[in-house]
């Protein structure tokens, strides 16, 4: 009987130790099912859109998307380019005229270089410009006329800034000199005649040129844009207010001349153009719109992307830190933020305000061109920017854009310490050879002819400017230039392209010899599954990866 007894137990514990046995051989079986399931996950992440064409028959939509956008833009940029420049050319052309009209004896000189260096000179000058707007109708060629404000022509103001009180005797070395500056205008309506005599007895007009810190003779004349409607585009009406400066601030005896304007553009009040039709105009707009709606899909497209990638990411460090007891590096999980998304959402998001810009200057109601220019312009330059990406799926591509991503965080470094050196040369060029030469007279001109020397471009000019000045400033400007290019030239460039290079060596290496170089890439490496094999036909939901050992037997 006892025997029995542990027979019977033998058996029993017999059986309870293959049903353990069991119990481990399933749940190991399930963990390795639902390592293999995530990391096939993550692979089909990873995959380019041909290849998740391949592996699930989904059609690469953004990518038909970005082909679409990137002609669209282009098409759309390219009109807005023609139409701004229309503008800008007209803008300029007119500023030429103006300065043509009322300065005399004006040839086309270089900007700021217009001076006058008498009394009498700058009296016959004013008195030109106030004959020149009295008499503008019988003297222009183009479409301009004067301002009307209540139904009267509005006036040209001539006003001076001076000094309230001063007494100056070089002679005797001495001034006496309050520094509150008054202004004194006239105002001289046209459609009178006067020669210059009988225009200074009626002005009554005086200069205390000791005092004297600038006259300023202000004007406005409108004129219509006429040359667009040759491009079928609706003129647009522009408003110059004039505004013409003779500077003595310096009170060294030269007084600088110049004219300058501002310019407002709007809606003419009635027109009428003959054999037209607001087709065309029709036409633009919903091109317009077509380009919103497309950058907007995309836009949408991209962002639920980016969303996706940061809950994959989430799900891997859970994951790893669950099955592996690994904390993920943050570059491991930065791979899933793709860059070019966010290149794309800026580029949309520009699109788009650009477009409504855009829609805004063609229906009249705004005229910020240089705005939209900037918007639809950098839009642009990163549309085909992104097209990078897409060459990326070739080898022989992708080793140019991962030896750029590769290297950007320490040419980033590299830069912040050469810009240390750079500001310092700029700081001391611009404080000690910008009296004396004019590629350094502000810091602004200083970074830009520093820049052109690093490139090799304009340096004997660069140097020659320096012959005629004081001989330690002359010494001082050699040592100066030739340690700054030596310096920038053979040793900042040379590390600068040293650096690249050995990116580009190294990411070529790591492609040779088909090594992971990081612990994502050698989780997933261990897919073996193609794109072809059919393990990627199951749906997201039911590949979602279980983030604790105790819901995968739930």
């Amino acid at each position: 009987m006892e025997d029995c007894e542990q027979l019977l137990a033998g058996r029993s514990e017999e059986r309870r130790l293959n049903g353990h046995c069991r119990w481990s051989t399933h749940i190991q079986s399930l963990e390795s099912k639902v390592v293999e399931d995530f990391r096939r996950r993550l692979k089909y992440f990873f995959m380019n859109p041909c290849e998740k064409y391949r592996a699930r028959g989904r059609k690469p939509w953004k990518l038909m998307l970005q082909i679409l956008k990137i002609a669209i833009i282009t098409i759309q940029l390219v009109s807005f380019g023609l139409s701004n420049e229309m503008m800008v050319t007209f803008k300029e052309e007119n500023l030429m005229t103006f300065r043509h009209l009322f300065l005399k004896g004006y040839k086309d000189h270089r900007l700021g270089s217009f001076a006058l260096y008498t009394k009498a000179d700058v009296y016959d000058h004013i008195y030109y410009v106030i004959n020149r707007y009295i008499d503008l109708h019988n003297l222009t060629v183009g479409n301009l006329a004067y301002e009307r404000v209540d139904g009267k022509y509005a006036p040209l103001s001539v006003c001076q800034e001076f000094y309230r009180n001063s007494t100056i005797d070089p002679g005797n070395e001495t001034f006496d000199i309050d520094p509150h500056i008054d202004k004194d205008c006239i105002s001289i309506y046209p459609m009178q005649s006067f020669d210059n005599s009988s225009l200074a007895s009626h002005l009554n007009f005086s200069l205390d040129f000791k005092r004297l810190l600038s006259v300023s003779i202000n004007l406005t004349l409108k004129t219509i844009n006429l040359q667009t409607v040759r491009h079928h585009e609706l003129p647009d009406c522009y408003d110059f207010h004039i505004m013409i400066m003779f500077d003595n601030r310096a009170h060294s005896g030269k007084i600088k001349v110049d004219v300058v304007n501002d310019v407002i553009i709007y809606e003419c009040r009635d027109w009428n153009v003959e054999g037209t039709s607001d087709k065309n105009d029709y036409l633009l707009l919903s091109f317009d719109s077509l380009v919103i709606l497309a950058c907007f899909t995309s836009l949408i497209l991209c962002m639920r992307s980016v969303i996706n990638g940061i809950q994959l990411q989430f799900e891997f460090n859970i994951f790893f830190h669950t099955y592996y007891n690994k904390i993920v590096t943050w570059s491991d999980r930065m791979e899933f933020v793709n860059g070019w998304y966010i290149l794309i959402i800026v580029s949309d998001t520009l699109t788009i305000a650009g477009s409504a810009l855009k829609i805004g200057i063609q229906t009249k109601y705004l005229t910020n061109y240089d705005v939209c220019s900037i918007l639809l312009g950098t839009a642009t330059m990163l549309v085909w920017v992104s097209v990078i990406r897409y060459l990326g799926f070739f080898k022989k591509y992708n080793i140019l854009i991962l030896t750029l991503r590769a290297a950007f965080p320490n040419v980033i470094r590299f830069c912040c310490c050469a810009a240390m050196i750079y500001l310092g040369y700029c700081f001391c060029g611009w404080i000690v050879l910008g009296p004396y030469h004019d590629k350094f007279r502000t810091l602004d001109k200083v970074t830009e002819c520093l820049f052109s020397l690093i490139n090799g471009d304009d340096m004997y000019a660069t140097f020659l400017k320096m012959r005629d000045k004081s001989y330690i400033v002359w010494l001082f400007s050699r040592v100066y230039l030739y340690s700054f290019i030596s310096l920038f030239i053979y040793m900042v460039l040379s590390l600068f392209i040293a650096l690249i290079t050995d990116t580009y060596e190294t990411i070529k290496h790591h492609q040779q010899d088909k090594v992971p170089v990081s612990q994502l890439q050698a989780f997933i490496a261990e897919c073996r599954d193609q794109p072809e094999s059919g393990s990627y036909q199951t749906d997201e939901e039911s590949a979602s990866c279980c983030l604790s050992p105790c819901c995968c037997f739930r």
